[in-house]
């Protein structure tokens, strides 16, 4: 059993990784359109385009992970080089040095072809090395809560300190600010955890072992379909939530509050989500948090102008929710990986990433465009008719899929073997 020492060590990288990835998803897309003018058809079109460049990597970075592990230092030096890239491509994102929509669209590409090919790199390593740590069932979903405990810290921080100092310094001083903070955090908690954290076991690598492995058995098979749709129900809200703050609450200064109730009350609700599933599963655990993101969500979709204390109480249900999200799915993964393959945990988890950032992809390729066609335009209230359905309304057909899909009602505590 991992100590709370050991598990805090090597769940310190996961402060930056979560930290970089709310401005990416959420917070540049709404900088590129407000602050410097760039179209929201072109955007989204934009967004869509590089997510999915992006997504055929990962399977082929969690094969290199893979075959890196039968090095010595191969982990450590695979994360120490893409963290000196992610550094780059992050200070590059929020401080573009050109104009113009044509020229901004092109440094948003590049830049996010960088900061995602980095992040794969550091976080297929970093979720194989997680799922190495231990072999027992409860111990994978406390290392997961850990991890993901961690990273909601600095989801916190990304959500208050870049809205703070936008508010304050202006938008293009307070992004860059928040970019030299992230590089600092980044290179901090790197070394901690590549100097300091539990190594993971070492496995003999297959010569058989490909992209086709992890699609060969049919539980596999199901808890990646089911984490197609849970995690586009998480993208949708996360994609549009800065845009329904702005235009359909019209408080645009609550931002940071609200995000900061969400994931705290995530972060809080970690070690309630483990408990709950070493009593009735991870399955049917995280069935309930999807009836709890669900009923939070309907309610969202009846709200308007000036809802602050309701949008408060949303957040803290749904932010609860996520919990289950953030602490259960990985766990199942590393569950569901038979005892043969344990070798091929990269890989595994290269076709997890690639799941994830397909889901953001469709989240925000799909619906940007759509509600620019709509007649939505960022700034004006007056157009925001669709938004919440978008909103609130897309993302519980998601989540109603994804119960259909993992049939939490045939669970046991015991089996399948992501249970």
């Amino acid at each position: 059993m991992l100590n709370t020492g050991a598990l805090a060590r090597y769940s310190a990288l996961s402060l930056p990784l979560a930290m970089a990835m709310l401005p990416v998803y959420m917070v540049a897309p709404k900088f590129y359109a407000d602050t410097l003018g760039v179209s929201l058809s072109a955007l989204g079109l934009c967004l869509l385009i590089v997510r999915l460049f992006d997504t055929i990597q990962d399977p082929l970075i969690g094969r290199w992970v893979d075959t890196l592990s039968r090095h010595r230092h191969g982990w450590s030096i695979l994360i120490m080089c893409a963290a000196v890239l992610l550094a780059i491509g992050f200070v590059a994102l929020f401080m573009p040095m050109v104009s113009g929509e044509v020229p901004l669209l092109i440094w948003l590409s590049l830049s996010l072809v960088v900061v995602y090919t980095a992040h794969s790199l550091i976080n297929i390593c970093y979720l194989a090395w997680g799922a190495r740590l231990t072999d027992d069932v409860s111990g994978r979903a406390r290392v997961t809560a850990w991890r993901e405990a961690i990273g909601v810290v600095g989801v916190v921080l990304a959500s208050v300190l870049p809205a703070y100092w936008a508010s304050t310094q202006g938008a293009l001083t307070g992004y860059a600010w928040f970019a030299y903070c992230f590089v600092a955090v980044l290179f901090i908690t790197t070394f901690i955890t590549l100097k300091f954290a539990p190594r993971p076991s070492k496995v003999v690598l297959p010569s058989h072992s490909n992209w086709k492995v992890p699609l060969a058995d049919n539980a596999i098979k199901r808890l990646y379909v089911f984490y197609f749709f849970n995690a586009t129900s998480v993208a949708l809200p996360a994609t549009l939530i800065l845009f329904y703050v702005d235009d359909v609450l019209q408080t645009p200064n609550l931002t940071g509050l609200f995000l900061a109730v969400y994931f705290l009350s995530g972060l809080l609700t970690l070690p309630l989500w483990v408990k709950l599933a070493d009593r009735v599963g991870k399955t049917r655990a995280w069935a309930f948090g999807a009836v709890m993101a669900s009923f939070a969500l309907v309610w969202a979709a009846t709200l308007g102008q000036g809802d602050v204390v309701a949008y408060a109480i949303i957040c803290a249900v749904a932010g609860a929710a996520l919990g289950a999200d953030l602490a259960l799915p990985p766990a199942m993964l590393a569950d569901a990986i038979p005892p043969q393959q344990r070798s091929s945990t990269g890989l595994y988890f290269g076709v997890w990433a690639l799941i994830a950032k397909f889901s953001l992809a469709i989240a925000a390729g799909v619906s940007l465009p759509t509600l620019a066609w709509l007649g939505y335009q960022p700034g004006n209230p007056q157009s925001a008719a669709a938004l919440p359905i978008w909103y609130a309304v897309l993302p519980i057909s998601f989540k109603l899929c994804a119960i259909f899909v993992i049939k939490p009602w045939r669970s046991s505590r015991v089996t399948p073997s992501y249970v």
